[in-house]
């Protein structure tokens, strides 16, 4: 990759930074403004900010205007994704960032694996990990299931309407942090703003929705015979990521073979050589304000703003004001 270092282009040489898309939901609310300072505009009940995204139909676009991620992505291929990330996924931009903010309830869901992905959507599947960035007093997750679960028990359970009988609750506060790998039941309760970080997948089989209805008086279209065969039945002793806080240290959250992300809570310079990860980089301000120099340009991320460091770009200055949390994520290592 030493290579890739010198006569970099202009626009690749540089953090990127990408407009956010708003998505309104059913459940979203009006947090995204108060706490992430988002402009929603006339979104009422703003669910989710899609920060950097290759979703079809939803690609993000740098912030001047002057190119979308795709068009980055054909453009330099591995020098902004990372040689062995761009051989493993193409023109296809592995990751999917977003904040969500749950004024209420979202469904009860799961997603597909990547082989079940591929089959019946022609996609990517969906494991993703959240970070809590807001928790209502008495705020919970819905992850996993409470006991070992045969699939006849959860099937006679949807039927009756007793299905959350069966999953466990999870109780959550600022700073904690889920790994939510395909397969695995969810939900997001309401009160919680979180920061999430997935496949880059839009894949989602909806299976209890609280009998709600939209303004129209229709309710959403459940997915119940997609979603049974793609559900782990298992129970785990833990869900939250067991971590300790260390100042101006790298901490790993959580992670797979699709991402790595480690928190970082700064008071001082920090200076990050991102050559050896050969992938992507993005960091997301998720406390404070941190200046971020990388290549021959620097920008001001804020609480609520999200940057991508291009994979050919070896060194980054993190240089908190005060004191910071950043969220990094990249693309690890893998090995088929």
């Amino acid at each position: 990759m030493s290579d890739l270092t010198h006569n970099l282009p202009e626009e690749l040489n540089r953090p990127l930074q990408f407009q956010p898309i708003f998505k309104e939901k059913i459940w979203g609310g009006r947090r995204m403004e108060a706490l992430l300072n988002k402009a929603t505009g006339h979104l009422p009940n703003c669910g989710e900010s899609w920060e950097i995204s290759g979703v079809s139909g939803d690609v993000s676009a740098l912030s001047n205007g002057s190119a979308s991620l795709q068009q980055l992505l054909e453009r330099y291929q591995g020098l902004l994704t990372g040689q062995r990330v761009y051989e493993r996924h193409g023109n296809e931009f592995p990751l999917l960032i977003k904040f969500l903010d749950a004024d209420e309830d979202l469904s009860v869901q799961v997603h597909p694996n990547d082989a079940q992905a591929r089959e019946r959507h022609q996609c990517l599947g969906k494991t993703e990990m959240w970070y809590i960035l807001h928790a209502e007093p008495g705020a919970e997750l819905v992850v996993g299931f409470e006991k070992d679960t045969r699939p006849e028990e959860y099937v006679a359970a949807v039927e009756s309407g007793e299905l959350m009988d069966l999953l466990h609750r999870e109780k959550v506060q600022p700073g904690d942090a889920l790994y939510i790998p395909a397969g695995r039941i969810h939900t997001i309760g309401k009160g919680i703003v979180l920061a999430e970080i997935q496949q880059s997948s839009d894949i989602t089989y909806r299976i209890y929705d609280f009998n709600r209805t939209d303004n129209a008086g229709h309710k959403r279209e459940l997915h119940t015979e997609q979603a049974l065969g793609v559900l782990d039945f298992k129970a785990y002793p833990a869900y939250k990521a067991a971590y300790t806080d260390q100042l101006n240290a790298p901490v790993f959250l959580s992670g797979g073979e699709y991402f790595h992300t480690h928190k970082w809570w700064l008071n001082q310079p920090m200076q990050r050589n991102l050559l050896a990860l050969d992938s992507l980089v993005i960091y997301l301000c998720v406390k404070g304000s941190c200046r971020i120099q990388a290549g021959e340009g620097s920008i001001q991320l804020e609480k609520g703003q999200t940057c991508l460091i291009p994979a050919c770009i070896a060194d980054v200055k993190l240089q908190p004001e005060g004191e910071c949390v950043l969220l990094e994520t990249y693309v690890p290592q893998y090995h088929a």
